[in-house]
């Protein structure tokens, strides 16, 4: 089990924690929740049927598990914000090619209503193919363009209505 483990994170866990990231921007709770999507993804592997690739079944996981975080900082009355405080990651900086373009886009996407928003980020940050993300949410391929292509539009036009592009 332990070579499973070890195999499925050098393969999946940068990518995988760049999507995490997106959805909760802790790097603390980012790297909390990829441990956990790595341990249930081997207890669970087994519940795999091959209907999606493994990449977006542990996306799966790993948003079920943000998701049931969420859930715990509502039912104890905790902000969303104040559970999840920003702490910036270089790493990511790094690779974006201009650093103020991509802070407004974080800033609009993260003002994005769903399915949106995440429909960018799986397409963006995890890099995943639209059959895939429509997989996820239990709709078609062409649903994930389309709302992707959506996502894209209202970021541009805010961006625009900001004077940032």
């Amino acid at each position: 089990m332990q070579e499973m483990l070890d195999e499925i994170y050098k393969t999946y866990a940068k990518e995988l924690y760049r999507y995490i990231f997106n959805l909760c921007r802790n790097e603390t709770l980012a790297e909390d929740i990829l441990q956990d999507t790595m341990l249930n993804a081997v207890m669970s592997i087994d519940k795999f049927k091959g209907e999606c690739s493994l990449k977006t079944y542990l996306c799966r996981i790993a948003r079920n598990i943000w998701l049931n975080h969420v859930k715990r900082a509502e039912n104890k009355n905790i902000p969303i914000d104040d559970s999840m405080e920003f702490v910036a990651d270089d790493s990511v900086e790094e690779q974006l090619n201009n650093k103020m373009q991509s802070q407004a886009i974080h800033r609009v996407l993260h003002t994005l209503d769903e399915p949106y928003k995440e429909v960018f980020t799986l397409r963006v940050f995890a890099e995943l193919k639209f059959n895939d993300i429509g997989n996820l949410f239990g709709e078609s391929a062409n649903w994930a363009r389309v709302t992707f292509f959506r996502a894209k539009e209202k970021i541009i036009r805010q961006l625009e209505k900001e004077n940032q592009i």
